[in-house]
């Protein structure tokens, strides 16, 4: 068997990380991975979390497998967290989350729960949109169809082709949509934009399916979730795909959520069985350790208000790095217009570049990105800002 099996190549982004980790060259930067990094390049460990894992490492009195369906405290908070505690559809049952093993494994549960209840569902992604997008939800069974969502040359969302293009979504139809800090462009809807989505999902009868992988990290813990929120208000069905990866810290715990929401607490209801059922197949039992301490967090108000202290310094130190970054290829004697990068969201960008001035940054300066330009804002730090602007002024020449 084995003797028949070809190489596959390595992932675009992780074989990136691969090679960055071995170049030799002192001054190297990564601006590939889609993790948070600090002013030393380390993804640390959020305190709060840190001293929710010591709580728990001094409570936690078994190892059995947990509910099929997650911790409920951690659904429950989830939930919350997402639409909010005054909403109508958690008040009436409406609204129902799941753990699932990370944002990916959201994604990848309403994929195989959708295609089982409706073979072949046709689902709606953005160009750009996640490179992972498209193999989680197309290996499924669900059929993919493009919509234009950014345009490279001014460097905006192309709404106007967006809505057109989605003209042909219908009844039935998931909708993936980005709910902020888009990746890969950190192009995100405006209160305007969401509310002529929503209006188009309410006129055609698509669903929509939102992918929140970075709540908090683009306007705040409340304003990333405005879209969602319009939508659960205005719309019969919405599903939420949401992780714990990036605002809690928590990639290799991988820890996310289904959140499914619908007209009625029985809909919902007969509806959790089947993403469960479909969980039961994949993988058997969730994980327990990211959601019991996510559950802490958000149970106790001082470590609550400690996390969300932690993420606020997270979302302005990138907030930060974008103004810095554009400032600084200005002052290296760099013409072209990068205000953009400062109207972005999260921390995600494409710096405009060609595959091969990107190239060029690897092989000559050890400045690693993948080939569309697009960088995580949070690799650059005041060590290595400089060295970066620079290089980036040598290669537009």
């Amino acid at each position: 068997m084995f003797q028949s099996i070809e190489r596959r190549p390595p992932d675009t982004i992780l074989g990136l990380s691969d090679t960055f980790k071995k170049d030799a060259n002192p001054n190297k930067i990564d601006l590939g991975a889609g993790v948070y990094k600090d002013v030393n390049s380390n993804t640390p460990i959020v305190s709060a979390i840190k001293k929710a894992e010591q709580k728990l490492w001094e409570t936690e009195d078994s190892k059995s497998y947990i509910a099929q369906a997650g911790p409920e405290g951690f659904n429950r908070q989830i939930v919350s967290m997402i639409l909010g505690g005054d909403s109508a559809a958690v008040k009436e049952q409406r609204a129902i989350s799941i753990l699932a093993p990370g944002g990916s494994g959201a994604l990848r549960i309403t994929a195989e729960f959708v295609n089982a209840n409706f073979p072949g569902t046709r689902t709606w992604i953005s160009a750009p949109s996640w490179a992972n997008h498209v193999p989680i939800l197309g290996s499924a069974g669900l059929s993919l169809v493009e919509y234009p969502y950014y345009n490279y040359d001014k460097h905006e969302i192309d709404i106007d082709q967006m809505m057109d293009t989605l003209k042909g979504a219908t009844t039935g139809d998931l909708v993936l949509i980005h709910g902020c800090c888009h990746n890969p462009c950190g192009g995100d809807l405006n209160k305007e934009q969401w509310q002529a989505f929503a209006e188009a999902a309410e006129k055609q009868g698509f669903i929509p399916f939102v992918d929140l992988a970075y709540q908090g990290l683009g306007d705040g813990l409340e304003e990333d979730v405005y879209g969602v929120r319009l939508l659960a208000e205005k719309l019969p069905e919405v599903i939420v795909a949401s992780s714990c990866s990036k605002n809690f810290g928590l990639y290799r715990e991988r820890t996310g959520a289904v959140t499914l929401i619908g007209e009625t607490a029985d809909q919902i209801s007969a509806s959790v069985s089947q993403v469960i059922s479909t969980a039961r197949q994949m993988y058997s039992m969730p994980p327990s350790h990211g959601a019991a301490m996510v559950d802490i967090v958000l149970s106790d108000s001082g470590l609550k208000q400690e996390w969300i202290s932690e993420l606020t310094e997270m979302r302005e130190r990138i907030d930060g790095l974008r103004s810095q970054l554009v400032a600084k290829l200005k002052s290296v004697g760099v013409d072209q217009d990068f205000s953009f990068i400062e109207k972005e969201k999260g921390m995600f960008s494409f710096l405009g570049l060609s595959p091969e001035q990107v190239q060029t940054l690897i092989n000559d300066y050890s400045i690693y990105m993948v080939k569309s330009s697009r960088i995580n804002v949070a690799g650059i730090s005041s060590r290595n800002i400089d060295y970066l602007a620079e290089s980036i002024a040598k290669v537009l020449k």
